[in-house]
């Protein structure tokens, strides 16, 4: 069993997505971040990031492991099943490339518009264009990543799970998916299929 601690966020949602993808029981552990839950000392006794998603996953040799950051947990899972993380060099680089890319680029840029145009107290004309002139470009990359391929290294994997639920909030985010053909077919398919849709509901409102 697998405690997942997550709340309603890109950077959770890839956890449960891979989850759902495995097939792996799990537990949700709700962390509510409007009330300020990430804070409590429980918490950070598994996270002293103070943040979401985490896990603790009792079926380790040694007892529990408390893991967090989205990244080391997508490729624990991978590792732990054997599934979505290619164990040749190249198609493990691969992936590995675009889950980093993902950590270092699509979620903290992404994330600042998200901010800057949809919670900051003082709407700030430079911050907000610069940040979405970067998520633009960021998302150009994506696409040209996916010129002529269905994922983003080859076959399905971690680094598609990984940004996805990013990509899902394009409209916060004032991106347009029409000008990015190849990333609205690959959100198209990766939208449709059910272990997504069952991870993206995830925790239940």
């Amino acid at each position: 069993m697998i405690d997942l601690y997550t709340w309603t966020t890109p950077n959770g949602r890839k956890i449960s997505i891979m989850l759902e993808e495995l097939g792996l029981p799990y537990k949700v552990i709700p962390v509510n971040l409007g009330k300020e839950e990430q804070f409590k000392a429980e918490f950070t006794a598994i996270n002293p990031n103070q943040k979401i998603p985490a896990i603790v996953d009792h079926d380790v040799p040694g007892g529990p492991l408390a893991i967090f950051e989205s990244g080391a947990i997508l490729i624990h899972l991978a590792e732990k099943t054997g599934r979505l993380l290619p164990k040749d060099v190249r198609g493990r680089a691969g992936v590995l490339q675009w889950l980093m890319y993902q950590m270092s680029h699509v979620g903290p840029i992404i994330g600042q518009v998200g901010h800057f145009v949809n919670q900051a107290p003082e709407k700030i004309p430079y911050a907000i264009q610069r940040f979405v002139n970067e998520s633009v470009r960021i998302v150009g990359v994506l696409n040209t990543g996916l010129a002529g391929r269905e994922f983003l290294a080859g076959d399905y994997s971690i680094a598609d799970i990984a940004t996805y639920p990013w990509v899902a909030r394009h409209e916060w985010h004032r991106v347009d998916l029409a000008a990015f053909p190849a990333v609205k077919r690959w959100y198209d398919r990766i939208g449709a299929r059910p272990a997504v849709v069952r991870g993206m509901a995830v925790p239940s409102a």
